[in-house]
């Protein structure tokens, strides 16, 4: 695939050797609040690349997507100041079932965070889905999602976690009570209420485990 996609990147200020993120933003564009959302993130030792998956086409094959997401891997390995064994995958809404869906495939990833994700989903072109990937997931993955989201209802959550458990993959799950889908980004700009900033920080401190740290084993 020979196509030029736009893509939102952020680094820490200090010189170092740091952790790398592909963040992959909802179907709702890559809107401000995730510029806020990945400049935060850089500040907390990260560089982090959020690149505009819907640029050529708003509702692409996951192909297209997977080789894109594959792309920021192969920028985020040829910075200096990014160690490509310590890398992780995010991922928000749509970004969210790309995250449980290329987590399992992509063995360049050390761990995911998916949220508000779409398990069950086999997305725009009707193509896999996310659980039938399950029994290839070999690395950490932390789900979050909202009690209210009406998007993906957390019975389905619940139900992957169940099949995750089954299987004897590790993952770890946060439900917010009471949060709607798309919690952290709200009309276009970064929460800033206490659930959203609690949130982050449980997204931060999972990489920090993940990536800074040993890792986790199941």
């Amino acid at each position: 695939m020979n196509l030029a996609y736009p893509a939102y990147i952020a680094a820490p200020s200090s010189p170092g050797t740091y952790p790398g993120i592909v963040l992959i933003h909802s179907f709702n564009g890559l809107e401000p609040g995730y510029r806020t959302l990945v400049d935060r993130f850089a500040a907390d030792g990260y560089v982090v690349i959020a690149p505009e998956w819907q640029t050529i086409n708003t509702s692409p094959p996951d192909e297209e997507v997977g080789s894109l997401i594959t792309a920021g891997v192969a920028y985020l390995k040829s910075r200096p100041d990014v160690d490509p064994a310590r890398l992780g995958l995010t991922g928000f809404c749509a970004g969210g079932r790309y995250t449980m869906l290329f987590l399992p495939q992509m063995p360049a990833f050390r761990a995911g965070v998916a949220w508000y994700g779409f398990p069950y989903n086999a997305g725009f072109a009707n193509e896999t889905r996310p659980i039938d990937h399950l029994g290839s997931l070999a690395v950490p993955m932390l789900m979050i999602h909202g009690s209210a989201d009406m998007a993906s209802p957390v019975t389905d959550i619940y139900k992957y976690s169940t099949a995750l458990a089954q299987a004897k993959k590790y993952y770890e799950l946060k439900v917010y009570e009471g949060e709607p889908h798309g919690f952290m980004i709200v009309n276009g700009s970064l929460n800033g209420s206490d659930v959203a900033n609690d949130a982050f920080g449980e997204m931060v401190r999972f990489f920090n485990r993940t990536l800074k740290g040993p890792g986790i084993t199941s």
